[in-house]
């Protein structure tokens, strides 16, 4: 078997042009190289899920994308345009929610609403009242997209923990970005708060068009959900539809591990939880 696999079969095709691309990155961390010949092309409207064992380079790939760590070797390109000659325009299309992004402190003093407004704040746009108009709009869209019109002047230390994700996730679209980046969203919320969450991401990007790109060890999740999963281990090791996702003992052989007869399975818990595996298969 081949170090990567791919499956073009029923592949979504969203658009003409990708959204995002990557060609050949080669990303070292502390003298580690973390990423190697990562080639990865995302279509505007799709919603790609990311797996991988820990340290795998999941998140030091997303911080690439948005520029947070430079490459050694290779092109991060988003809209066609290299991000190694950034521009402000290329960028507002971006929106970044990490895995403790909900983890706002209890006593902290801001309402939903006000979370939300600072989406939108750019130099360019708060001196201007029709500008100030475009926000407003922006603003009360989001609230209503993740459902939170009714806490939307309640404490975020209120909040339960769904809603907090919910209200990131609601200061994300306020950006009117184009590309949402989520890294470990789903941790630390309970099974219903997780499949509201599915729901919306899914709501994001089949009727609004939203391009997601989702790192999560819940496999379920991301079968669940995603047009395309990506088995990330310092370099792409699968590209495919969810149905196509390679059981644990192909996985194995992907990463090179020999299976060890009543032991342990190395690819249950480190890549994904066990419990989730089960459920999806």
């Amino acid at each position: 078997m081949s170090d990567i696999m791919n499956s073009s079969k029923n592949r979504i095709l969203l658009t003409q042009y990708p959204i995002l691309k990557t060609n050949n990155l080669c990303v070292s961390r502390s003298g580690k190289q973390i990423l190697h010949d990562v080639n990865l092309s995302v279509n505007s409207g799709e919603f790609v899920g990311i797996v991988g064992p820990n340290g795998s380079g999941k998140s030091t790939l997303l911080l690439t994308i948005l520029g947070v760590l430079q490459s050694q070797k290779g092109t991060v390109e988003i809209y066609g345009k290299s991000t190694k000659h950034p521009t402000r325009e290329v960028y507002e299309k971006i929106s970044w929610v990490s895995q403790a992004a909900a983890n706002l402190p209890k006593e902290i003093r801001i309402t939903v609403r006000e979370l939300v407004q600072l989406g939108t704040v750019k130099l360019s746009n708060l001196l201007f009242e029709t500008d100030k108009q475009r926000r407003r709009e922006l603003v009360d869209n989001a609230i209503k997209i993740v459902g939170l019109e009714s806490v939307q002047n309640v404490s975020i230390g209120r909040l339960s923990g769904g809603q907090r994700q919910r209200a990131v996730i609601a200061r994300a679209l306020a950006t009117d970005a184009e590309l949402i980046l989520l890294d470990e969203p789903l941790v630390g919320i309970d099974r219903e708060t997780r499949n509201d969450f599915l729901k919306l991401l899914d709501d994001l990007s089949h009727n609004q068009g939203k391009t997601i790109i989702m790192i999560s060890h819940d496999l379920a999740a991301i079968r669940q959900t995603a047009h395309r999963i990506i088995y990330l281990e310092e370099t792409i090791r699968f590209d495919g539809i969810p149905p196509d996702f390679p059981n644990l003992q192909e996985l194995a052989i992907l990463r090179g591990i020999k299976d060890v007869h009543g032991g342990h399975h190395p690819i249950i818990g480190e890549c994904c939880d066990e419990n989730e595996i089960k459920e999806s298969e």
